[in-house]
């Protein structure tokens, strides 16, 4: 990479904004690691304690479902592995006289975490990052806006349910190094990328 050449500029500026956020950049990561809710596509750990037969991976179906022993189907999609500890334990009570033992679920292969990024950016396409991202390491990931970008009508296509919304960001001033990341209110509530949205960089 050359010194001072454009692609230098949009990685400063990427790295920029982070800078911008100050403290709140690793708290907000360890949070957002806490609260990653279950997807299609996921791989899972189920482990109950004690329970060799009860130890197993399993991949989340497209539908949103898992199937486990004792417990048959049950609807993971949107869960925190929390929650599905809670789901598993409650199918399994009438298995035990006394207490379940405990179950523990971890995600040890987020797949389903997936997004695009279209439009005036350097290599579009579908990304599978494994963890939560903002949208400004999104359009990171995929290789970052190119020269004719217009980066104060970026939007961002997002169902919820049977709902489709729409968030338009104006990112130009980050670019150009503001400081004043959200005046619109628009950043600060689309800052991290949800599964399945998709970036488009008119």
């Amino acid at each position: 990479m050359r010194s001072g050449g454009p692609w230098a500029i949009v990685m400063l500026l990427l790295m920029a904004p982070a800078a911008a956020l100050g403290q709140q950049a690793q708290p907000a990561q360890v949070e957002q690691a806490e609260q990653y809710r279950i997807n299609s596509g996921d791989e899972l750990e189920i482990y109950v304690w004690g329970e060799e037969r009860l130890q197993r991976n399993v991949k989340v179906l497209p539908d949103g479902t898992i199937a486990f022993p004792l417990v048959g189907q049950i609807v993971a999609q949107g869960m925190l592995p929390r929650e599905l500890e809670t789901a598993i334990s409650s199918r399994l009570q009438g298995q035990y006289r006394g207490e379940v033992p405990q179950v523990t679920v971890s995600v040890v292969a987020p797949s389903g975490m997936q997004f695009s990024v279209m439009g005036r950016v350097r290599s579009p396409g579908t990304f599978t990052p494994g963890r939560y991202v903002t949208v400004l390491e999104a359009l990171s990931m995929a290789g970052g806006p190119n020269e004719f970008a217009n980066l104060d009508n970026v939007l961002v296509i997002r169902k919820e349910g049977e709902r489709v919304r729409a968030f338009r960001l104006r990112l130009g001033a980050v670019f150009r190094g503001g400081s004043n990341l959200d005046e619109s209110g628009a950043l600060a509530s689309i800052a991290t990328i949800q599964p399945g949205d998709t970036v488009i960089v008119p």
